[in-house]
């Protein structure tokens, strides 16, 4: 790599680290400057990765276009592990999307967390995470890859459980650790895996040899794919995202809706060579289903992070699908879109939630298109785009993706996607009428005001501007090379205006989403599907796949461990220590004192001649 991009990568990497250790050590109790200091950094990082981005001509060093710098720590036989970069097209669209939107989420919290006691320890976590996010794009083999996804798990945990003294926040980032451990568990087998059959961890060793080998095991793709299920919340391990809404707003804005949750998408992108056409299957169907059934459940919730919650993970399982239909430059530009629209509508949520003083249920809103015009304008265009209507953000990503499942004639995925767009347009009318219009239905919307500019700025840089018109800039600015894939795939899959996506969107747009607002408009002060059919409502919020990890934990887990114990106590504690531990040496000085302590001093004077002549024979001996 040459010097002057090697330097690049080493500060975007690097600054955060420096940032999160100033503010760690010294700035703990100076909240306000380690805000400012930390979110100043961050617009640094976002600044150079910029750069990076549009830095596409001949500073490369392999064949391929890629950037890449490498030093080996250590090797063990014929295997190298080292340290190093791989910066490719999808490495720098990711590096700017996550630094970009991680930057305006900083000056977000500025505003958000002014009145928090611990603002220092807050701003140290929000440095580490980036460092442990960016560490994952720029990676240049599973091993560095694995080190920095346990850091992401780590930051995770400890910014949800900001609020560390309630209950639930510490209930919701233990399990969105645990449940991510899972995950990860399946994918350092999977690193093992891919070190004993082909000798590397290295991507483009890997890739050689992927490309060499007539097909790839099955299993190498399905361990790795678990690291991806777990970290990017697809079924079965999606359950920890919903509860992860227990940190601050700000948080769920940059973990889990534009980066967190990104990263498994971004991986799952970077070892595409190793994903069996089994292992793709299983993805796209999982995905799709998963898009369709959480759009639906966003309409049984009436907390607003938590309805935007379930909206990510609909989101999620589009992306997981675009890789498994073969098009993860789609799920990358999927995921960059939505980092826009979806961080706008969680900064909005916390506007919204700032101004009605800390009131997050949406049935006691309403009426707020007066009091927070400015919110209700962001979060309105952010709205629209994250339902693709035509030339939004989410146009040029979501329904071309729809469009590649009807292209390739796979007709369950189609029509579990379209479902999923359908049940976009009826959440997000049905928020955007519960939050926004109509009459304010309690004391808190009655009185709620704007947010101070350091939380509408960002709303308008990602909503009124990237939202919009995130796609038609990055075809626009960005150069060729950085986005020749995703071309390449929206050539693929013909994407049009009169593409049936588009005509399926603009149905969903007209039916859902106008039918929402006049659907929810019928009752004031309660859920109008709760009240027309309950029992719809019960099924769409009943958390079923919680009812049954906690079967599983009660009735199969906690048997087998107490069967475990039993044997513990019977086997190690009973045999082996009180036995073979204790009662074998108690024989045996029982067979010695028998033996040796006779009371005779013949006997005595007899062993201590005997030792003393061993003794000399051994020392004589060496």
């Amino acid at each position: 790599m040459p010097s002057d991009l090697s330097s690049l990568v080493h500060w975007i990497l690097f600054l955060p680290l420096g940032a999160a250790a100033l503010s760690a050590l010294f700035l703990r109790r100076a909240g306000a400057l380690a805000a400012w200091f930390s979110t100043a950094v961050a617009f640094v990082i976002a600044g150079l990765a910029l750069r990076l981005l549009l830095s596409v001509g001949g500073n490369v060093t392999s064949a391929t276009g890629d950037v890449t710098w490498h030093v080996e720590l250590a090797k063990f036989g014929g295997v190298s592990l080292g340290f190093g970069y791989l910066i490719d097209a999808n490495a720098r669209l990711m590096l700017f999307v996550v630094s970009f939107v991680a930057a305006w989420i900083h000056l977000f919290s500025v505003g958000y967390m002014k009145d928090d006691p611990a603002r220092g320890r807050f701003f140290a976590g929000l440095s580490i995470f980036m460092f442990s996010i960016l560490g994952i794009v720029v990676a240049d083999n599973l091993l560095m890859t694995f080190v920095y996804w346990e850091l992401v798990g780590f930051s995770s945990y400890m910014l949800i459980a900001h609020y560390f003294d309630k209950d639930f926040a510490a209930a919701a980032s233990k399990k969105a650790f645990i449940t991510n451990r899972v995950g990860d568990l399946g994918f350092i087998l999977g690193i093992a895996m891919c070190l004993s059959l082909y000798g590397t961890v290295d991507f483009a060793a890997l890739k050689d040899h992927a490309a060499a080998a007539k097909t790839i095991p099955v299993a190498v793709g399905a361990l790795l794919m678990c690291g991806f299920l777990g970290k990017s919340a697809q079924f079965p391990l999606h359950v920890w995202l919903t509860d992860a809404m227990a940190g601050p707003t700000p948080v769920s804005a940059l973990i889990h809706a534009a980066t967190m949750v990104a990263a498994g998408v971004y991986f799952m992108a970077r070892v595409s060579f190793l994903l069996a056409p089994e292992v793709l299957h299983f993805i796209a169907i999982s995905g799709a289903g998963m898009a369709a059934l959480a759009g639906l459940c966003a309409l049984a919730q009436t907390d607003i992070k938590k309805s935007l919650a379930y909206s990510t993970l609909a989101h999620l399982g589009i992306m997981g699908c675009a890789l498994g239909l073969g098009h993860p430059e789609l799920a990358l530009m999927h995921m960059a879109m939505h980092a826009f629209f979806k961080a706008t509508l969680f900064l909005g949520a916390g506007s919204v939630i700032h101004g009605c003083h800390h009131e997050q249920d949406m049935l006691k809103m309403g009426g707020l298109l007066k009091k927070m015009p400015l919110t209700a304008a962001t979060f309105v265009a952010a709205t629209l785009s994250n339902c693709a209507v035509p030339f939004l953000a989410g146009w040029y990503s979501k329904d071309a993706i729809i469009e590649a499942a009807y292209h390739g004639d796979h007709v369950a995925i189609f029509a579990f996607l379209a479902l999923a767009a359908l049940a976009t347009c009826l959440y997000s009318g049905r928020m955007i009428r519960l939050v926004f219009l109509g009459e304010a239905n309690s004391e808190e919307a009655s009185h709620a005001h704007e947010s101070p500019w350091t939380m509408t700025l960002p709303l308008v840089v990602l909503g009124l501007v990237y939202s919009v018109a995130g796609g038609f800039l990055a075809h626009a600015i960005i150069p060729a090379g950085s986005l020749k894939p995703v071309e390449h795939a929206l050539g693929e899959v013909s994407f049009h205006l009169a593409a049936p996506s588009t005509i399926v969107g603009l149905l969903s747009l007209v039916v859902g989403f106008f039918g929402a607002l006049k659907f929810y408009g019928s009752v004031r002060g309660a859920d109008a599907l709760q009240v027309v059919s309950p029992r719809t409502y019960h099924l769409l919020e009943h958390r079923w796949m919680d009812g049954l990890y906690r079967w599983y934990v009660d009735a199969v887990q906690r048997r087998v461990a107490e069967f475990i114990a039993f044997l513990d106590l019977l086997i190690i504690n009973g045999v082996a220590v009180r036995w073979i531990g204790g009662g074998v040496p108690a024989v045996l000085g029982y067979l010695s004192g028998r033996s040796f302590h006779r009371g005779q001093t013949r006997a005595y004077a007899f062993w201590i001649v005997l030792g003393s002549l061993f003794l000399a024979w051994f020392l004589i001996a060496r």
